[in-house]
């Protein structure tokens, strides 16, 4: 192998892969020194990638400890240090703190460790000596530190601890996992249960501002637990943009680890009790008329909703910020930022300097464009902006506790209301390149790559999502410490959490930014599994894979044998022939949904209402590939009715297998049954499904084209008690076949 072969090998670059079609397609010179530049090691020349060779080589020698292990529960801990050789008469001191417990060690002389390898690096030798006789047979599972401190003589017949003594030392993470994440069966007493999935923006009522916010979300939690629902899906929540409302996308986020605080429902924020002029200056005819608009359009308009919330929120803020000190919102608030920690303190801090240079020059929004201080978290000039902006630094902290606590009350209400699971989280796959956790972590979030999909059948030039990918180096080297708490923010007031394109938890297609083919980056697929499942038991939460697209060999066993759920959807589970699956065929340790937020809700399937968009916009290269989707799409109809017909579920409107008729409620009401029929331990019913509605709310290839993230349902939350389309469609489920 060449250096930058054995380079990008260490890094985890796959030098090859096979696409949807079979095809090799080999890893390329110039992708392997662009994607390793990503990482942040030189790789420009044949010398720069010589010395980061090195540099990678010399890691794993030059520290006695690595910075993480991962074991799990009931192994042995099988860890060796790193040391000079040469240094057998040294003492070894080791402590070992165990999570909430108390430290405890001892010493050993090195000659006494067991040699387990040797290298010689830059001209000197090393050794690792095995330290698993030294620790306990196992630990519990959790959280633990392990430090050691090597001490020898510097001099000739000097004696360890005495003047012109040296002190080598080190220290690891030791995470000890389960094998398993919590399992429905688990929190669910009949170990099987429904759900209603919807965007949350979506929601419609009486009292909204333009958008759905927590206080919708609660109402209809309320509705859902009522109607016998399990849970309530709901999509990514995750922080934007504040300062520049038209970043609408929510599987492009600034950060993953907090929330987007347009969901705060003002009218509930406790400050607003007693605040007349606040409250005159909402009754006013201007903005009561500005409120009525956004309320009222077709469309959501994040400009005006924005317009009207955030002037609010901020007054509110100020209201806060005149309470007694030992005002109990004072009190929870301080408690909510220790909890949050110094990862809340520099995403307020980005948001804060985000609109500062955005307001100033729109150019600047990507915090790679703002001056070089300014890009550098840890800056003389960024510590003075947030003491001198402190007032706004801290309102963006305060919208977070305001969101976070907004959205444990709406799960609440739904827990009362009678969901067993509660509300089912979606992280999302990665972050915006321009975002607060990629400017508050840099090693972290990769610069120069972004995150897509190789080509496949559904686009020919594959896929760019314009997001940066986790470094798996950069993620080791913190311990994991920012994955573990993405996970525990993700899983905050949830009972499930759906984990988006989960394949990249053993590898993810980076596209470098210099315009070089994509390749597959390896992750340590184990150890975050293993991770995952530690805070699922955790955080008593059930997980979700969302397994769509290429999966790897072997991977839906390892997820099924880590209790983290299948994410099957109707439209792809297909037998060899083309035609529908049974019931049956499905794999208990999965969730069953008919559609996705990417694809047509099952009207607009059975209508064609995605293909005539399609049509429309001119995403079609050709006539012969539109004619063709509509051809498959009615061979596709009557595959399904002609499945519904098989397990007696065809309705009685549809006299035939026919797929040319029309579509009707109780077809809707009928493929619900089918899917009620599986041993899925989930299943659950979009909400653009169980109201018969025809427009999805993304159109996976477009941006401005379709009004993706936009959509609003066409009911208010205060109907869908009673709704009687609502009802029927999940009779099947609220009868009991899938509680």
């Amino acid at each position: 192998m060449s250096d930058l072969d054995r380079l990008a090998d260490l890094l985890g670059l796959e030098p090859v892969y096979h696409d949807i079609w079979g095809n090799r397609r080999e890893t390329s010179a110039a992708t392997k020194r662009a994607l390793v530049a990503a990482m942040g090691l030189n790789a420009a020349t044949d010398a720069d990638v010589a010395a980061s060779l090195a540099a990678v080589e010399r890691r794993g020698w030059s520290r006695p400890l690595p910075p993480v292990l991962v074991a799990g529960e009931g192994q042995r801990i099988e860890l060796a240090a790193a040391l000079p050789d040469g240094l057998g008469d040294a003492t070894l001191r080791w402590t070992l703190t165990p999570e909430g417990g108390s430290a405890e060690g001892g010493t050993v002389t090195v000659r006494d460790l067991t040699v387990t390898g040797r290298a010689t690096i830059d001209g000197a030798g090393y050794e690792r000596r095995g330290l698993g006789g030294l620790l306990p047979v196992s630990l519990p599972i959790g959280y633990h530190r392990l430090e050691v401190a090597l001490e020898m003589a510097l001099e000739m017949g000097g004696e360890a601890g005495a003047p012109g003594a040296g002190t080598l030392a080190g220290a690891t993470t030791l995470i000890v996992a389960p094998e398993r994440c919590v399992t429905v069966e688990e929190v669910v007493p009949a170990g099987r249960t429904w759900g209603i999935g919807l965007q949350v923006y979506s929601l419609r009522s009486g009292r909204d501002w333009g958008m759905g916010d927590f206080g919708d979300l609660a109402r209809f939690a309320g509705t859902a637990g009522r109607l016998g629902a399990g849970l309530v899906g709901l999509n990514p929540l995750h922080a934007l943009f504040p300062a520049d409302p038209h970043h609408i996308g929510p599987y492009s986020p600034s950060s993953r680890q907090f929330l987007n605080i347009l969901y705060i429902d003002v009218a509930a924020v406790p400050e607003l009790d007693g605040a007349d002029d606040l409250q005159a200056r909402i009754a006013a005819p201007a903005f009561r008329q500005a409120l009525a608009d956004a309320r009222q359009a077709e469309l959501i308009d994040y400009s005006a909703v924005a317009a009207l919330k955030l002037p609010v929120l901020e007054a509110l803020h100020a209201r806060f910020h005149a309470l007694p000190g030992d005002h109990p919102r004072k009190a929870a608030y301080a408690a909510f930022r220790q909890e949050m920690g110094a990862a809340l303190e520099r995403h307020a801090l980005f948001d804060a300097l985000h609109e500062h240079f955005f307001r100033a020059d729109p150019s600047q929004w990507m915090w790679r464009s703002w001056p070089a201080a300014f890009q550098d978290p840890e800056s003389a000039e960024v510590a003075a902006f947030a003491a001198e902006h402190a007032a706004r630094v801290d309102f963006f902290a305060w919208a977070q506790f305001e969101a976070d606590r907004q959205l444990g009350e709406a799960a609440a209400r739904g827990r009362a209301a009678g969901l067993a699971l509660g509300f089912y989280r979606d992280l999302a796959v990665a972050a915006h390149p321009g975002g607060g956790s990629a400017w508050a972590d840099p090693s972290i979030l990769v610069q120069g790559a972004n995150v897509g999909a190789p080509p496949d059948q559904f686009n020919l030039n594959g896929q760019n999502w314009g997001l940066a990918p986790l470094s798996p180096l950069g993620l080791r080297e913190a311990g994991y410490r920012p994955f573990i708490e993405m996970l525990r923010a993700n899983m905050r007031h949830a009972g499930a959490l759906r984990i988006d394109h989960v394949m990249a938890l053993q590898h993810l297609f980076w596209i470098p930014e210099d315009g070089s083919d994509g390749a597959y980056v390896e992750y340590p697929f184990h150890e975050l599994l293993r991770i995952v499942a530690l805070e699922s038991r955790r955080n008593r939460c059930v997980v979700i894979g969302e397994d769509l697209g290429t999966v790897p060999e072997g991977f839906r066993p390892a997820l099924e044998r880590a209790g983290i759920l299948s994410y099957r959807v109707l439209y792809f589970e297909r037998t060899p022939d083309g035609g529908f699956k049974r019931p049956g065929d499905y794999p208990a340790g999965s969730m069953a949904t008919v559609s996705t937020h990417d694809l047509a809700p099952f009207k607009g399937f059975w209508t064609g209402r995605d293909l005539e968009w399609r049509t429309r916009l001119g995403l079609y290269p050709d006539d012969a590939s539109r004619d063709k989707d509509r051809w498959d799409r009615g061979v596709d109809r009557w595959r399904l009715l002609q499945a519904l017909s098989q397990e007696g579920l065809r309705p009685d409107s549809y006299p035939s297998d026919d797929g040319d008729q029309p579509f009707r409620t109780e077809l809707a009401a009928a493929v619900h049954a089918y899917l009620a029929r599986t041993p899925s331990r989930i299943v659950m019913v979009q909400i653009e499904d169980a109201l018969c509605e025809d427009e999805q709310p993304n159109l996976p290839g477009t941006v401005d084209q379709h009004p993706n993230w936009r959509r609003r349902l066409t009911r208010e939350v205060e109907q869908l008690d009673g709704d009687a389309e609502l009802a029927q469609v999940i009779a099947p489920m609220a009868g009991g076949t899938a509680a």
